[in-house]
């Protein structure tokens, strides 16, 4: 298998001229790449890493349909062993790239609003081999099925989004399983964590180099009610999608007669019960299809965490789309009441580039794309994965934020530039308990 050239590509060509990108855009991609790769390399510490670290993520910017370390390999002229090695067990700090990352990001996304985004997401596995994979929800499938489950925290700021940290989950019942924890070289230290535990490390990670003003996810973090605990111990303000179904209580309510307190009700029947003049638009962002709004509605409420206990005040806000295909979102968020209703929307709406960046790492680098079955090994796919997810920001920051072509168009020398991630779908409903896992 040869490595073709975008500019020997006659259809190559016509996507580049549709997408107004002209060859001088891109014949400097491999150039770029270096002086990008520059900054991580020295955390490799052998130059065979550091060589195998730039072909690794070359391939994965390349036009491969397979981005595994077999084809990477072939496609590099070099022996797959060393490759595969390096990916599933090389001797390598991921930690130190991932923070790398952070830092990078910080530097050149970095804004006071800026949203580090909470998601989960599966990777269906066949057997029962690989380090983490049991039958648990897998959005991708919509169903539970049998996969690894990673948390992912996005960094979302008005310049670009990207992926910053990954976390493999590990059930209960796996994380007690010595034998197969043996099998797949898992570290003695790590013990069963619940996903929204590992979101809540991923984030304190993050908040080290990443500036932010808000923090969001989706409602498979949001339903918990220790998590948003833990966030407004630290004195971060949250917008969190809760589950339609939470029970809240209105504190503005009037009681029912012969009752001391207004009703618990589920979120969608209150919403439902109000007037329609208690919704406003609110105006949530600019988008390719022009500006997007949403009908809000707010209200301070109660919920009552997993043990019937009542919780603090919060702001429930229900969104609903305006225009296309009808949805609604619930959200709680600890926002003072001088943050106007339409800031939240904002807010909210960042939430979803956690989704698309997921879109993309699946769809443009192959995040989805291994066959390693050792915790090292998922976890220096991520990484490298990650950062060539970040590299594909960057260019699709210096191009203007245009959609350069569509997946599988190489560049210049292999690589190519960032397309435009697809608008995401709201995540399909799944079961309480299950680690969240958007479908991509």
């Amino acid at each position: 298998m040869s490595q073709t050239s975008l500019l020997e590509r006659p259809e190559a060509l016509a996507l580049l001229a549709d997408a107004e990108v002209s060859a001088d855009d891109v014949r400097g991609c491999r150039g770029r790449l270096r002086r990008f790769l520059g900054r991580y390399l020295p955390l490799f510490y052998r130059e065979e890493q550091r060589e195998l670290a730039e072909v690794v993520v070359q391939g994965k910017l390349s036009n491969l349909q397979r981005k595994t370390a077999e084809p990477i390999a072939y496609q590099a002229g070099r022996h797959r062993k060393p490759v595969q090695h390096f990916v599933g067990a090389g001797a390598w700090d991921d930690e130190a790239v991932q923070a790398e990352v952070r830092a990078h990001v910080g530097a050149v996304l970095g804004d006071p609003e800026g949203v580090p985004v909470l998601d989960g997401s599966g990777f269906p596995k066949k057997g029962d081999a690989s380090c983490g994979v049991a039958r648990q929800w897998c959005g991708r499938l919509g169903k539970v099925e049998n996969c690894q489950v990673g948390v992912f925290v996005a960094y979302v700021a008005p310049q670009g989004a990207t992926l910053v940290d990954r976390r493999l989950y590990l059930s209960r019942e796996w994380a007690a399983d010595r034998k197969r924890r043996r099998q797949t070289h898992v570290p003695q230290a790590v013990r069963f964590r619940e996903g929204w535990r590992l979101g809540l490390d991923l984030l304190d990670r993050a908040a080290a180099d990443l500036p932010f003003g808000w923090v969001a996810g989706d409602d498979e973090f949001g339903r918990v009610t220790a998590l948003r605990a833990e966030l407004r111990q630290r004195g971060w303000r949250y917008v969190l999608d809760v589950p339609c179904d939470t029970l809240v209580r209105d504190g503005d309510e009037a009681p029912a007669a012969g009752k001391r307190c207004p009703p618990w009700r589920r979120a969608e029947d209150w919403a439902k019960a109000q007037p329609a003049s208690r919704w406003r638009k609110a105006r949530v962002g600019d988008g390719t299809a022009g500006p997007k709004a949403v009908r809000a509605l707010e209200a301070w409420v109660q919920t009552k965490d997993e043990g019937g206990r009542r919780g603090p005040a919060e702001r429930l806000v229900v969104l609903r789309s305006v225009g296309g295909e009808p949805r609604t979102w619930y959200a709680l968020s600890n926002a003072p009441a001088r943050v106007p209703l339409e800031r939240l929307a904002q807010v909210h709406g960042r939430r979803h580039g956690v989704e698309e960046a997921l879109q993309a790492g699946k769809g443009e680098v192959g995040l989805g794309h291994y066959e390693v079955r050792s915790w090292v090994g998922w976890h220096h796919h991520m990484t490298l994965s990650l950062l060539a997810l970040w590299f594909l920001t960057l260019e699709k920051q210096r191009l203007g934020g245009e959609n350069p072509g569509r997946d599988g168009a190489a560049a210049a020398g292999g690589v190519r530039p960032a397309a435009a991630a697809a608008a995401a779908e709201c995540p399909a409903d799944r079961g309480r308990g299950q680690p969240g896992a958007t479908p991509q």
